[in-house]
């Protein structure tokens, strides 16, 4: 097995006070859209501060371009299997229908005990991971495998009560939007799916990105008997409840442009000054408006700093090597054209005109858009702020010393109160802990884990929350100093660098390790 060069880090250095997620990206993600037809979804909560997302809110404004990712790059059939609304109660409760995806056109089959790799479906739609997972396609026929990626309830087609708006109507219809219902949906899934192939003896190999790379990691150690291993790329399961510094997530976007260019990282911490003095100003948010090139007049300056905030969350999220459109057409190496870009303006040029042309890099890299929106939610991903109300309370602020952001501190009375108005609920900051571990997460993986990829980009501002050291010869950590959000994950491509190329063929021998420890301890158990 090639060995990869990880940096050492130690887990006392990131544990004094304590995330999305995304959210991504999710992240980076960053949150919800605030023209929703459901009135019981949030209008004016604060985000991303208090919660970034994995994804995005701002993801994809040119409204007549093509979603590329509905494309099918790959083959597989899509079904639908009935699922129980609540898996922990034994009342009546309607179900509802989980859309899949399924591929069996390598699988060797249950005579020979092919594997199944499992993608456990995100915070959007199942077709758009799909496309965006490239890895597990492309190595689903050297191991004989069949692909099944399931959809997280509520989310794309999966919706309980018949349609979006009936999920999403209140705190009640939402309640059943858990990461524990999810886990129990794929654990059900699979269970049945094995059941009637007749393929109970074949080993299931889990794989997520982000925030599927948190549930890839959790159903590993919740439902061990399901899978042989999971590879949890971008899984940040420490980044609850005092775990990491609340600010690990802006301080890493921060350093990813002071990395590219000083004076980049200064223009940008000087813009939001600059952008206050404007806002403050007779006819100031029509001036903003034109500067920015917006569709609608702006209401106010934060809904800009939240537009600004985002993309430099995302382009430090997706800071990938080479072009890629996961979340918008980019350049390789975003960061830097976006840095290039701001330095590079003619003298003279103000500094909110040098800020505009860095952040067309992320929204308009094509150049195809005439005016930006601030209410486009492209992916489908309302249902992470109910998430983040509920258990999924990840703590954010922003360091007036280190960041290049507005500094905050993370407030839960604010945060709280702003559960409360949008969702009647109120947030379980410790529940996440309680039911997955957290807290001194060395020694509890040690002790009751096995099998698991961590692998993490250290530009991806998830790392920080995520295990970036090894904890046992089988929970491992795939650490690489240029990586940005599941990069391994993506599909390969002629130009990517040799250390990614590493790291996949260190994530394949792990994988074929744990088939081949799985059919040997079979073997032995029948000999008995």
């Amino acid at each position: 097995m090639k060995s990869m060069e990880k940096p050492v880090l130690s887990f006392t250095h990131h544990s004094p006070i304590f995330f999305f997620f995304l959210f991504f990206f999710m992240i980076i993600s960053t949150i919800i859209s605030s023209t929703s037809s459901v009135q019981s979804r949030p209008t004016n909560f604060p985000l991303p501060r208090s919660v970034p997302r994995f994804l995005g809110k701002f993801s994809n404004q040119i409204e007549t371009k093509p979603k590329r990712w509905i494309h099918q790059p790959y083959h597989y059939e899509t079904r639908y299997f009935t699922q129980r609304l609540d898996h922990f109660s034994f009342a009546k409760l309607p179900s509802f229908s989980q859309r899949y995806l399924i591929s069996t056109e390598h699988w060797l089959g249950p005579a020979r005990l092919g594997p199944i790799f499992v993608y456990c479906g995100n915070e959007g739609d199942i077709v758009w991971f799909a496309a965006n997972s490239g890895f597990i396609w492309e190595i689903a026929p050297q191991f004989g495998a069949m692909v099944v990626f399931p959809e997280h309830r509520y989310y794309g087609e999966s919706m309980p009560y018949g349609s979006g708006e009936e999920a999403y109507k209140n705190a009640t219809a939402l309640s059943y939007l858990t990461t524990e219902q999810a886990l129990a949906d794929f654990a059900v899934l699979i269970t049945d799916l094995k059941r009637n192939l007749s393929a109970e003896a074949c080993p299931v190999v889990l794989f997520g990105g982000s925030y599927g790379g948190m549930l890839a990691a959790w159903m590993r150690l919740k439902y061990p008997h399901i899978a042989v291993g999971a590879l949890a790329s971008s899984a940040p399961i420490l980044q609850f409840e005092n775990i990491v510094p609340p600010e690990t997530f802006y301080n890493i976007v921060s350093n990813d442009f002071r990395r590219e260019s000083t004076s980049c990282f200064k223009t940008i911490k000087e813009s939001w000054d600059a952008i206050t003095s404007e806002g403050h100003k007779e006819n100031g948010l029509q001036q903003l408006t034109k500067t920015f090139h917006f569709c609608k007049q702006l209401n106010s300056t934060d809904d800009l700093v939240d537009w600004l905030e985002s993309a430099y969350s995302y382009l430090s999220m997706v800071d990938y090597p080479y072009p890629a459109d996961f979340m918008m057409p980019l350049p390789g190496n975003p960061i830097r054209e976006v840095c290039r870009r701001i330095d590079g303006s003619p003298n003279g040029t103000s500094i909110l005109e040098r800020i505009f042309a860095g952040v067309s890099v992320y929204y308009n890299y094509t150049g195809n858009v005439d005016c930006f929106q601030l209410d486009d939610d492209p992916h489908g991903l309302d249902g992470w702020n109910w998430q983040a109300c509920s258990e999924m309370v990840m703590p954010m602020s922003s360091s007036q010393e280190t960041s290049m952001f507005p500094a905050f501190e993370f407030n839960y009375s604010s945060y709280q109160e702003g559960c409360w108005e949008s969702f009647q609920v109120i947030p379980r900051p410790r529940w996440i802990t309680t039911e997955f571990g957290g807290h001194d997460i060395e020694t509890t993986l040690k002790m009751f884990g096995s099998n698991i990829i961590f692998s993490n980009g250290l530009l991806d501002p998830w790392s920080g929350g995520s295990v970036l050291k090894d904890i046992s010869d089988t929970i491992v950590a795939l650490v690489t100093k240029e990586g940005a959000h599941h990069l391994d994950l993506r599909a390969s491509t002629p130009d990517e660098p040799d250390w990614l190329v590493d790291q996949r063929e260190t994530e394949i021998e792990f994988i074929k390790d744990w088939i081949d420890s799985y059919h040997e301890r079979r073997k032995a158990t029948f000999k008995l």
